[in-house]
């Protein structure tokens, strides 16, 4: 059938630079899941790439081959991503799959986003036709344990998200968000996000701008702010005490050229940046200037780390729940396993069937009797099907013969030869 397993990297084990390099945009996903179907290399698989992992769910081929897909299709060199991959097989790659979609994985404990990353990685594994029966009930079980884990358990009331904990950043730079001016760069979930949490402080301006106009000023009406396109950022960029960025560009938007040209334009007043994309919106190079305070995803984790108080009864209650939940899956997976054997018995006693059928209705067009056809019929049948099992119990030696006895009594129920009434 394929083994099931999860290959991938995440920010426990890659740093953001790592992490940036092998990021996959929406609109390559469908490419690169048929490539990697391609020249049989799995049989099914689906790839959840978000900013704080890449991950490929697999059935069948090999872990090693999908690694060496990886870094050939993000041009890495050979062996570049090893010391940071995972591999989870069968069982643990169930569970990882679980505590992935329940955020017991996440940066951020207990986040919700990562849910529906999930089911969008889904459904484009879906449309691109790389998802089959076991992948397609992995990930049906796996919403349901992630719904059932949010419903039952507190697991994500004190989740403090990544745009909660820029505005933190941005407090203790400014005394008051009030009296500063906000650029959104971006206008999909992260940055309606940071905006939520940015705009519940009031700034005293707040502009969007994204790569289609249309889009930016759908989030603009909503927060009765302004609309411009990437393409205007350099002439509006010195205005901006606050940027916040997150788009799906493959290429930095802002670079240190142009910061420095804006920090001489702003008379040296400080720039709060918060780079929540990957790959990176904003040069790295950008946070070395002064007056420049940028933030990047793995700078966030620390004040995440240092305000999340999560009550270990919700994490233990949410790991128990996850558990079972892979013991079922897993028994499903088990009962899958042993579908062609089953098959393949029923094929070939079936076969024997037919035989002793056809001899049976020979019989009677002859004009035999009835009753001695059926106890032919019977009988053949029954040396048919007991022919297999008697060979290899007379064929086996020693151990073997005890063990096929054992396994025989078990299978026909027979009495223990041993045992006096």
């Amino acid at each position: 059938m394929g083994q099931l397993y999860t290959l991938g990297l995440n920010h426990t084990t890659a740093p953001l630079e790592v992490r940036e390099k092998v990021s996959f945009s929406p609109d390559i996903l469908s490419h690169a899941l048929r490539d990697l179907l391609g020249g049989q290399r799995v049989k099914e698989a689906a790839i959840l790439s978000t900013c704080n992992r890449t991950e490929v769910y697999c059935r069948g081929g090999a872990p090693e081959d999908v690694a060496s897909w990886l870094e050939h299709t993000h041009r890495l060199p050979q062996k570049a991503l090893e010391p940071h991959l995972y591999t989870f097989r069968k069982n643990e790659a169930v569970t990882h799959t679980f505590r992935v979609a329940c955020g017991l994985d996440s940066m951020v404990l207990g986040e919700p986003q990562i849910l529906g990353q999930m089911k969008q990685a889904v459904r484009t594994a879906e449309a691109a036709g790389t998802l089959g029966l076991v992948l397609n009930r992995l990930f049906q079980r796996t919403f349901a344990v992630a719904k059932d884990v949010r419903t039952n358990t507190d697991i994500g009331s004190a989740s403090i998200s990544m745009a909660a904990a820029a505005v933190k950043l941005a407090e203790r730079i400014f005394p008051s968000i009030a009296e500063q001016s906000l650029l959104l760069i971006g206008a999909g979930e992260m940055i309606e996000l940071a905006a939520a949490h940015f705009a519940a402080r009031h700034p005293k301006k707040i502009v969007v701008a994204n790569r289609t106009l249309e889009r930016g000023r759908d989030l603009a009406d909503r927060l009765s702010a302004e609309a411009i396109t990437l393409n205007e950022i350099p002439d509006h960029l010195a205005q901006f005490d606050m940027i916040v960025t997150c788009t799906a560009s493959m290429l930095p938007i802002l670079g240190k050229g142009l910061l420095e040209r804006v920090i001489k334009a702003r008379r040296h007043a400080p720039i709060f940046m918060v780079d929540l994309a990957v790959p990176r919106d904003i040069e790295k190079e950008v946070g070395e200037l002064d007056d420049v305070f940028l933030y990047s995803l793995d700078d966030l984790s620390e004040i995440i780390r240092s305000n999340l108080q999560v009550r270990r009864e919700a994490i233990l209650q949410a790991e128990t729940m996850v558990a079972s939940q892979a013991d079922h899956f897993l028994r499903w997976l088990e009962e899958r396993s042993v579908v062609p054997t089953i098959n393949a018995l029923r094929n070939h006693h079936d076969a024997l069937r037919q035989k002793e059928l056809e001899k049976a209705r020979k019989l009677l067009a002859k004009g035999d009797d009835p009753a001695e056809v059926m106890e032919l019929l019977a009988r053949g049948l029954t040396n048919k099907f007991l022919h297999a099992p008697l060979q290899a119990l007379h064929d086996a030696v020693n151990d073997e013969r005890t063990d096929l006895s054992v396994l025989y009594q078990t299978i026909y129920q027979l009495p223990d030869p041993e045992r006096k009434d």
